[in-house]
């Protein structure tokens, strides 16, 4: 008795399974024919199409998603920004402010005209008296001038004149 080894992965079969003949015997071989000559039914056709429509739908929400989120992001990168611009501005607004009020005081003006612009107090020999005749120069109008209240539109003007008569 000579025993017989398999060096296959797969496991020899003892016995014949009848079920899966049979079942296979209503199946059509397709492998024999050639690749031109296969014919797919219509029904295998939708459902492929179905399948390929799907992952299109999927693949174009997935998409979408992904840019909106990405404008979304950049919309936020540039808030942020803008944020930052404006707390820098507000900083440097109020330093221009501070320095403006300390300009505006009395003594660091006249500190300012002596020393930048070389400028002196009056004396009494720079002042100059100007006479002035005392007349008026402000002539008064003789004509009475009449301002017209008429201000009346032309519905309330033909109003009155059918009223008034």
């Amino acid at each position: 008795m000579a025993t017989r080894y398999q060096y296959e992965t797969s496991p020899r079969k003892l016995e014949p399974d009848y079920r899966r003949e049979k079942k296979q015997q209503n199946i059509r071989v397709v492998k024999d024919l050639p690749k031109q000559e296969v014919k797919i039914s219509k029904a295998q056709k939708i459902r492929h199409r179905k399948a390929t429509l799907l992952v299109i739908a999927i693949f174009a929400v997935l998409f979408t998603i992904s840019y909106r989120n990405t404008q979304i992001n950049e919309k936020f990168n540039e808030m942020q920004n803008l944020k930052t611009e404006l707390s820098s501005l507000q900083k440097e607004n109020e330093q221009l402010q501070v320095t403006i009020e300390n300009s505006l005081n009395l003594s660091n003006i006249e500190k300012q005209a002596k020393e930048k612009l070389g400028m002196q107090k009056l004396t009494n020999k720079q002042t100059v008296y100007v006479s002035l005749p005392k007349k008026d120069y402000i002539e008064s109008t003789t004509e009475k001038v009449e301002l017209s209240k008429d201000t009346k539109n032309w519905f309330e003007k033909f109003v009155d004149k059918i009223f008034n008569r």
